[in-house]
C-alpha cells in the first residue's frame, strides 16, 4: 500500500492539473517503486501547442516528502525552450545549486518550484490569460 503522504501528494497533483481545462494530458504515469517511493511523469499539451513535461522522483523520509530529482520542462509550439527547472548538478556556482532554471539564453539560480507554481507560470504566458 502506498504511503499516505505520497497518496495525498499524487491526489494534489491530479487536482492541480485538472484546474487547467486548456491542457490535454498526453501522459500520466505513476511508477510506484516501493510504498515510500514513486516516480511521476506527466506530459501536458496546451491548446496553444505549448508542452509541459513534469518528471519527479519522490520518496518519503521521516514522514516528509523528499524530491530526489525533478525536471519541469516547458516549450512552445515550435519546440523552443521557454523554461526548465531541474536539479541536475551541473551548475555548481549558482547559489541554489543543484536547483536552477533554464531560460532560452541563460541559466539562473532558482529554488525548486512546486507543480502548482509551474502550471501557473505556463498558463500566465498563454494567449488570452486573464
Amino acid at each position: 500500500m502506498l504511503h499516505e503522504q505520497l497518496s495525498r501528494y499524487l491526489g494534489q497533483v491530479e487536482a492541480a492539473v485538472s484546474q487547467y481545462p486548456t491542457a490535454y494530458v498526453e501522459r500520466y504515469t505513476e511508477e510506484i517503486l516501493t510504498p515510500e517511493r514513486v516516480n511521476l511523469r506527466l506530459r501536458l499539451r496546451f491548446d496553444s501547442g505549448r508542452l509541459l513535461e513534469i518528471n519527479e522522483a519522490v520518496v518519503v523520509v521521516e514522514n516528509q516528502l523528499t524530491f530526489l530529482d525533478y525536471r519541469y520542462h516547458c516549450q512552445d509550439e515550435n519546440n523552443q525552450l521557454l523554461f526548465r527547472y531541474d536539479s541536475t548538478p551541473h551548475f555548481p556556482d549558482l547559489s541554489t545549486f543543484p536547483h536552477h532554471k533554464h531560460l532560452p539564453k541563460v541559466v539562473i539560480a532558482s529554488e525548486k518550484p512546486d507543480i502548482t507554481q509551474v502550471l501557473q507560470e505556463v498558463s500566465q504566458q498563454l494567449p488570452g490569460f486573464q
